[in-house]
């Protein structure tokens, strides 16, 4: 692809190239180039993507406006500028318009920007838009929470196949989407973890002393770090243990090992929590990572129930890296994930938590971090729901393959997505 764009340049054509970083997912460039002086040059991306629910309920799209320069260890080789343009500089608007549409009625839209009121298109609200206000600076992630009536309710979503397509190809035939919400006897959820570890794992590299966003009264990222921890350690049941480690170029535990969570340990806790500064250098979570991996478990309390809980703003480059020793690991700890501050790596903090069996939540400010973090504590309170199985009862004629990976685990409360291509009539 490279080669034909610079063919296309060198011809004096005009030509773009797209690319994925091969470390970090969530990143591209754009390459446009052979523009004659004066020229416009008018771009369109079309991506698919899962929508997040929120604590409350609510699904979250988020448009990144800010991508933060990415840390990568010295024996990383070969790595990509990124550049960031100061809050306020950018020298460009944006306009943004979006039109919502769901099976269940939209009852509202919120922004952490300005918006024009909802409009409905239909009568039975399921169809609206909705507007950014003029004049919007492009200094921050752009976030929409979009809040509709019966939530927890299961839902099917076909997309028929291509008429023009080859028949019995993926084009060709339907593709069902089913929303669940599973619900588990009282008796598999209601059992708090008093036995477990919990780790956790806390980034104190420099750009944790950035601030969270580039409006008014930002925290630092180091302050909604210590606050999340914070509201963590406090909510943990007795009788389980912990330990906190903090990282950067290099890492610091707490406790040289876990200790038994009461409330002497926890007052103690709680006095280092509040010292904690973004003082440790560069952002390198492998070193940590594999100290945790390598101790043994506390004989009875397995760590695969909770496991260790990450805060951060994700700027590392090698995030494959870290994924892969995640996955390694599952059996034996659950990782739990959260992304401090606008521009944190959505690739880096998803993906620890999928390949972790645990969940991802991004902080971006104060308003809603107290419901984010206890729906983390909660689905890591509860045993993990394995062994899932999934049984399509179609037609007779009518074969189902399934497209998405195998459900491992499930939380109660948790939404999970289920995708599958229909065959025959």
């Amino acid at each position: 692809a490279r080669e034909q764009y610079d063919d296309a340049l060198s011809s004096g054509q005009q030509a773009f190239l797209l690319e994925e970083s091969s470390e970090s997912s969530d990143v591209f460039r754009l390459s446009v180039g052979s523009l004659p002086p004066g020229q416009n040059a008018s771009v369109t991306l079309a991506y698919v993507t899962e929508l997040a629910v929120q604590a409350d309920d609510a699904l979250r799209f988020c448009l990144p406006a800010v991508l933060n320069p990415r840390y990568a260890p010295q024996d990383s080789g070969n790595v990509p500028q990124v550049t960031s343009a100061p809050g306020g500089s950018v020298p460009y608007t944006l306009s943004f318009s979006v039109q919502v549409s769901s099976p269940c009625p939209i009852s509202k839209v919120e922004s952490n920007c300005p918006l024009e009121p909802l409009k409905y298109i239909n009568s039975d609200q399921t169809q609206a838009t909705v507007s950014l206000s003029p004049g919007h600076k492009f200094d921050r992630d752009v976030e929409l929470l979009v809040y509709y009536s019966g939530a927890h309710q299961p839902t099917a979503i076909v997309e028929a196949g291509q008429a023009s397509a080859k028949p019995d190809t993926l084009m060709a035939d339907p593709v069902a989407m089913l929303s669940l919400y599973p619900e588990f006897p009282a008796e598999v959820t209601s059992s708090l973890a008093t036995s477990g570890e919990f780790l956790f794992l806390m980034d104190r590299s420099g750009s944790m002393d950035c601030n969270m966003h580039n409006g008014a009264g930002a925290q630092k990222r180091i302050e909604s770090a210590r606050d999340t921890l914070l509201l963590l350690l406090k909510s943990l049941p007795l009788g389980c243990f912990f330990n906190i480690y903090g990282f950067g170029s290099h890492h610091e535990s707490f406790f040289p090992k876990s200790v038994e969570y009461n409330q002497e340990m926890m007052e103690k806790a709680l006095e280092k929590v509040k010292g904690m500064r973004a003082d440790l250098g560069g952002t390198e979570i492998l070193r940590p990572l594999r100290d945790i991996y390598s101790q043994p478990c506390l004989p009875g309390h397995p760590r695969q129930r909770p496991a260790h809980t990450y805060a951060a703003d994700g700027e590392v480059w090698n995030t494959k890296e870290i994924l892969d020793l995640v996955k390694k690991n599952v059996h034996t700890h659950r990782c739990f994930s959260f992304g401090i501050g606008e521009g944190a790596s959505s690739a880096l903090i998803k993906g620890m938590a999928k390949e972790g069996s645990g969940h991802a939540q991004f902080i971006t400010g104060t308003d809603r971090m107290q419901p984010k973090v206890m729906q983390s504590l909660r689905f890591a309170l509860q045993p993990a729901v394995k062994d899932i199985s999934v049984k399509w009862n179609v037609p007779k004629g009518v074969a189902v393959t399934l497209l998405s990976p195998p459900l491992n685990v499930l939380f109660q409360g948790q939404r999970a997505l289920l995708y599958a291509q229909l065959t025959g009539q």
